[in-house]
């Protein structure tokens, strides 16, 4: 029975030969980004902006689209419905009104009247403030440098320091491009993104480091090979198991966009965006820069009995 290989398995692609075009494309889309993002800012969510959470029981399972038409038509701004917990259990999410407390209560007196009957009992009514929302985007913030800070200190570790700039670079270069994008497009921005972030870098930095690990292991075994020709023959080897992984992986994050939901739709939107980022950028971006950071074969050190047989052992998986 054969595999399924949606690439060749001997692929001659000239990745580092076309540098030059991917790094003007991804210093213009980083640019891009950053220039967006100081324009026009992001669609912070309820969760960062501030605003009303009530937890509601209806009168047998909650009907999602209809509750959501009728609340969307109370002139509340942006609300937000999900099942929260059993079938008959509702969370709504109601952008933060305009004034103080009077005009929040209000905006909840509105939405209980919208909703009349279909509600047997109201269990919980939430304001969260604007200082809540403060709070919140500083977590926010100092879990994703956390994040990446531990990620980064891995690469440093586990590859040379070449491999780690390169590294750092391609993420870099991931995560602008996905604030960019959230920018630009002024999808809603909350924890759940936070959380896309958080998944796109580890998805990026896990394709990186399986194509530095070739690179590592040719460096081993072809010293006398140029460098552009021995980037180029990892990034070919590779290529098969990165281009499954990528489709399989977005089939599933289509999946979601397209039966998850408005709820989860702009994070799974962000997921498929990062994953075909991520799966560039490993590839134009984080194997090219090697060329330019001097990397060289005599930057790993072996003796001559661990070459030879690093060499022995790649002749015979080859074999």
């Amino acid at each position: 029975m054969r595999s399924l290989k949606l690439v060749p398995a001997e692929t001659k692609i000239d990745f580092v030969g076309k540098r030059k075009i991917a790094f003007v494309f991804s210093a213009a889309l980083v640019i891009l980004s950053v220039i967006v993002f100081l324009v026009q800012g992001l669609n912070f969510g309820i969760d960062f902006r501030g605003g009303i959470m009530v937890e509601a029981q209806t009168n047998g399972p909650a009907n999602i689209p209809e509750l959501r038409a009728i609340t969307s038509n109370l002139g509340l701004g942006e609300v937000q419905l999900q099942e929260f917990g059993a079938p008959d259990d509702v969370l709504i999410r109601v952008q933060r009104q305009e004034g103080a407390e009077a005009e929040q209560l209000a905006a909840i007196n509105i939405l209980k009247q919208g909703l009349g009957d279909r509600v047997s009992e109201y269990r919980r009514t939430e304001f969260v403030g604007p200082t809540v929302g403060a709070e919140l985007i500083r977590g926010a913030i100092l879990a994703v440098s956390l994040a990446l800070g531990a990620i980064l200190l891995y690469i440093w570790f586990r590859f040379e320091w070449q491999f780690g700039v390169g590294a750092v670079i391609a993420l870099t270069h991931d995560v602008l491009t996905t604030v960019g994008l959230f920018a630009f497009t002024q999808l809603e921005f909350n924890l759940a993104t936070v959380a896309a972030i958080l998944t796109i870098a580890g998805y990026s930095i896990n394709d990186t480091v399986v194509i530095y690990d070739r690179v590592r292991e040719m460096l081993r075994k072809y010293k006398k090979l140029s460098l552009p020709e021995l980037l180029n023959l990892s990034a070919n080897s590779t290529l098969s198991r990165t281009v499954m992984t990528s489709v399989t992986t977005l089939l599933a994050v289509t999946a979601l966009i397209v039966l998850g939901g408005p709820i989860i739709r702009d994070f799974a939107l962000a997921l498929a965006w990062g994953v075909v980022i991520g799966t560039y950028s490993s590839v134009f971006v984080a194997v090219p820069v090697l060329l330019f950071l001097k990397l060289r074969p005599e930057n790993v050190l072996l003796d001559d009995d661990e070459a030879d047989e690093t060499e022995t052992a790649a002749d015979g998986q080859e074999a």
